[in-house]
């Protein structure tokens, strides 16, 4: 089976208060974008891949001895059940025994005792741009699996299990505007209407922001109104009320995020922010 992950942006973002399991407590909106989407297959282990092929033409292998990380990586589970091939066209610098989908189906295996599976990924959404791409294939792995296998399992209880793997990734089993609440895991339908607008991501090159970092930074606060009040208010007042309380320790540390948001404005974007702790920021530009 075969599906297509694509990200997300953060229309606003509060961080609360410091829970005592480590975690902070947020609200924010999450809302589905297509600019990015990855590509991502999972077949029963005796079964042929429709991707393996397109991958394998377009990812030429990189000698071992380069300097710079393979496009495309595979690898066997110890035992034997999870074949996983990712390929990357700025190379695969992490164990793909280690990627979310991985370990997605390892938590279905825990109670659902799954056959062998062969998972095919091709990432071309951006990784660690604040955009969720990781947490987006997490879910639709899940998804996939379910679907595969014919489990029975309740749109709550998969809700739960997504969580378990990243506190945005319930957000992706969806595709509609989500309020998020909790850690980011508490999901409820926010209708909003963004038809009449145009939606443009932008990721800097060469810019990584640590989440660890963006948090270290936060100093959590209730808001002097309710981000749900916010968004029900024209986009018009965005500008002014609707904020991403990273924004200022990551534009401290990063100021050239702070001037690419400065341009999407000058280009006439209505309202434009950091998605999630950057590095990624988008506008809304007018149709």
């Amino acid at each position: 089976m075969i599906c297509y992950p694509h990200v997300k942006i953060n229309l606003g973002l509060h961080v609360l208060r410091r829970r005592e399991d480590g975690f902070h407590d947020l609200e924010t909106l999450f809302v589905p974008s297509r600019q990015f989407h990855d590509t991502l297959e999972i077949i029963a282990g005796d079964d042929y891949s429709r991707t393996l092929k397109g991958l394998q033409e377009r990812y030429a292998p990189i000698p071992p001895d380069a300097a710079s990380a393979p496009q495309m990586v595979q690898a066997l589970s110890p035992d034997g059940k999870l074949m996983v091939t990712i390929a990357r066209a700025e190379g695969v610098d992490w164990d793909p025994l280690n990627d979310l989908t991985v370990r997605a189906y390892r938590l279905l295996d825990e109670t659902y005792h799954l056959p062998p599976v062969k998972i095919f990924l091709e990432k071309t959404s951006p990784v660690g741009a604040g955009l969720g791409g990781g947490s987006a294939d997490a879910a639709l792995a899940l998804k996939t699996l379910v679907a595969l296998f014919d489990l029975k399992i309740g749109a709550d209880a998969l809700s739960d299990y997504a969580a378990r793997l990243g506190s945005d990734c319930a957000f992706f089993l969806y595709d509609t505007p989500m309020f998020g609440s909790g850690r980011g895991e508490i999901v409820t339908p926010f209708p909003l209407d963004l038809s009449r607008f145009r939606l443009e991501i932008v990721v800097p090159e060469g810019v990584s922001v640590s989440t660890a970092d963006a948090y270290r930074g936060i100093v959590p606060k209730a808001p002097a109104k309710p981000l749900a009040d916010i968004l029900r208010q024209d986009p018009a007042s965005w500008k002014e009320e609707l904020v991403n309380d990273f924004e200022a320790t990551v534009f401290a540390k990063y100021p050239v995020l702070k001037a690419y948001k400065a341009a999407l404005y000058d280009r006439g974007a209505l309202y434009a922010a950091l998605s999630g702790s950057g590095s990624a920021l988008f506008g809304l530009f007018p149709e």
